[in-house]
């Protein structure tokens, strides 16, 4: 009976032994505490900023490891946690409002293994530190949101049965339809029932010589608005976080109202909160150049059809009511530089729907004056009579407003930005998309690295012991054999790390517990293995009973093997946050447990005692 592997098996185990250790040595060399410095809103960075914090650093006494300006951000790197927490305190009093200072952990990976594309593999908040926000929505702004677009709608279905109306108007938390005297109320209630079934709870109120319909959204009504508001809100912010680069944060809703965000690795908040909170959207209005915005900031009051507005710099313009596209209607916007004035950009590309409304707008307006409105809500904390009380503001201003040249569509660029960076967040929150509700933050956390590093230690602990335990057991009861077991278990386990760096996974408490969990699995079919070479040994040679140990195992490995692999499938399928991390360090653990237990003993096996004429076997 022939034991042998052809030679290209053996090459096989050799190139993926190769790549194991290539791809899971970044692991080996953990990070290195950093501050990474980022300019603020309407601040441009140079080169120059390395020499400046450079200086600072230096009369601080703080060594730095190394120092990299690349992409407007530069981070600095050191050799401890306390030089790192020094150093912020000192760059944040050096750079005042001009940066945004955050710690973070850089990847202490050598250039030649990135140059290979081997990086770590991300951790866990558990296990890296991070930041945790608990965040409310703004239910009451969502259903204010829900009645203005019933607003068009309505005068659209009355133009369009003739029905005479004076207004429709959302004020004391309804909808009012005023009419001239005489109007029938029956008929208009009648259209809005069969043109809305049942949105509105309707009411006649005839007040005097203009009767009035009340309109009050129904309970079914409302509840589906929160529930748009609360998706929508969590859509938009695993948006915006893609786009800041945060490796596989948690974002989940808690309640009806409610989300918790939970972003690995990022130790500074500030940035986060300005990205995560910010409800920075744009409004394309056309210029009303018959007014006089002067005259109209005097007395308060704008000409018919227009509305008055304000320049960043406080200069007044008139813009006209309707607007021809939002934030809503834009698909794509990249930043960029503006070729001849050298000035930041946003490329901006509109749906179908937006791009033939600006088509529309541009081809009868060529010569005529189009303007951006910036428009940006937050949450301001002030103190009124001693106590903190929280306000929500916000601001038009308006960026741009420049003569249409030509005719355009659903592809344009928008200048008169104040900086780069601002450019920048304006393209990533309109690629995120609006939130449909703003938010506040009604809890933050930020969990130490210190704390994580507790947990690696602990964690590397248990897979330590649990590792020496199998391969003490494994060498004594099955010999040579098992040492041969025990050198697939240490393949194993590079395997996964490697699979997993490649994979860019995120390693946690959990994640640690399915490796652990995986070490012990891993030998069963070692063991399944030996144990039949045992028995077939009593009754045939020793090449017959390597063979067959290995061919009359096999469906017995794969049959105990898929099961659990399908169990794993199930819980990173239905399973949330830690389950996913279990889930997927199992799965991983399994095949490669498959290809070391059965193809990997196998070739050490047939290499040491293939076709040899061998009575004995230590096993």
């Amino acid at each position: 009976m022939s034991n042998q592997y052809p030679a290209w098996k053996y090459i096989l185990l050799a190139v993926v032994i190769v790549l194991g250790v290539i791809y899971s040595a970044p692991n080996l060399f953990g990070d290195d505490p950093a501050v990474q410095i980022s300019p603020a809103k309407a601040v441009n960075f140079n080169a120059s900023i390395e020499t400046r914090v450079q200086k600072a650093l230096e009369d601080a006494n703080l060594p730095i490891k190394s120092m990299s300006y690349k992409a407007d951000q530069l981070l600095v790197r050191f050799n401890s946690t306390e030089e790192q927490l020094k150093a912020k305190s000192v760059i944040k009093n050096l750079l005042g409002r001009e940066a945004v200072v955050a710690l973070n952990l850089a990847p202490a990976t050598p250039q030649f293994l990135r140059d290979l594309g081997a990086e770590p593999m991300f951790l866990g908040l558990d296990l890296r530190g991070g930041v945790h926000f608990l965040m409310d929505v703004d239910m009451e702004t969502a259903v204010q949101k829900a009645y203005t677009r019933y607003v068009d709608e309505i005068k659209a279905s009355f133009r369009e049965k003739r029905i005479r109306y004076l207004s429709v108007d959302y004020e004391k938390e309804a909808l009012w339809v005023k009419f001239r005297e005489g109007t029938n109320l029956d008929e208009a209630q009648a259209e809005i029932n069969k043109k809305f079934d049942g949105d509105f709870i309707i009411k006649q109120l005839p007040e005097g010589r203009e009767p009035s319909l009340e309109l009050l959204l129904s309970p079914k009504t409302i509840a589906t608005a929160k529930s748009y508001a609360l998706k929508q809100n969590i859509t938009t912010l695993r948006n915006r976080i893609n786009e800041l680069g945060v490796s596989e944060p948690v974002i989940q809703q808690q309640g009806d109202r409610r989300i918790v965000v939970q972003l690995p690795g990022v130790q500074d908040t500030a940035k986060a909160k300005e990205i995560l909170g910010a409800t920075a959207t744009l409004e394309f209005r056309l210029v009303e150049e018959k007014g006089d915005p002067q005259e109209a900031e005097k007395t308060g009051y704008a000409p018919h059809g227009a509305r008055l507005y304000h320049f960043r710099d406080g200069r007044p313009i008139l813009l006209q009511r309707r607007i021809i596209v939002s934030g809503d209607n834009v698909i794509n916007a990249q930043s960029g530089i503006e070729s001849k004035s050298g000035s930041p950009e946003v490329s901006v590309t509109l749906d179908s729907v937006g791009g033939r409304k600006m088509l529309a707008t541009t081809k009868k307006n060529v010569g005529n004056r189009m303007a951006v409105v910036y428009i940006e809500t937050r949450i301001d904390t002030v103190l009124e009579n001693g106590k903190k009380v929280k306000r929500r503001v916000t601001s038009k201003d308006v960026i741009n407003a420049a003569v249409i040249q030509g005719q355009f569509a659903n592809r344009f660029q928008i200048t008169g930005l104040s900086s780069p960076r601002e450019a920048q967040d304006l393209a990533l929150l309109l690629r995120a998309g609006a939130l449909a509700a703003p938010m506040e933050i009604v809890e933050e956390r930020t969990v130490g690295p210190s704390l994580g590093k507790d947990n690696i230690d602990q964690g590397f602990m248990s897979v330590i012991i649990g590792f020496i335990l199998v391969l003490v057991v494994m060498a004594w009861r099955y010999k040579v054999f098992g040492m041969i077991a025990n050198l697939a278990l240490t393949l194993n386990l590079i395997l996964i790390v490697a699979i997993m760096s490649l994979m860019q996974a995120t390693l946690t408490l959990p994640g640690i517990a399915g490796i652990v969990l995986t070490v012990g699995m891993a030998v069963d079919a070692n063991v399944l293995i030996f144990e039949r070479i045992r028995e077939e040994l009593r009754v045939g040679s020793v090449q017959a009973a390597i063979n067959a140990g290995y061919e009359k195992a096999f469906v017995t490995i794969a049959d105990a093997n898929i099961t659990t692999l399908l169990a794993a499938i199930v819980l990173f399928s239905f399973g949330t946050g830690p389950i996913k991390g279990f889930a997927i360090t199992l799965s991983i653990g399994i095949i490669t447990s498959m290809f070391t237990a059965i193809m990997g003993t196998r070739a050490i096996v047939n290499w040491r005692y293939g076709n040899k004429p061998i009575e004995k076997l230590s096993v």
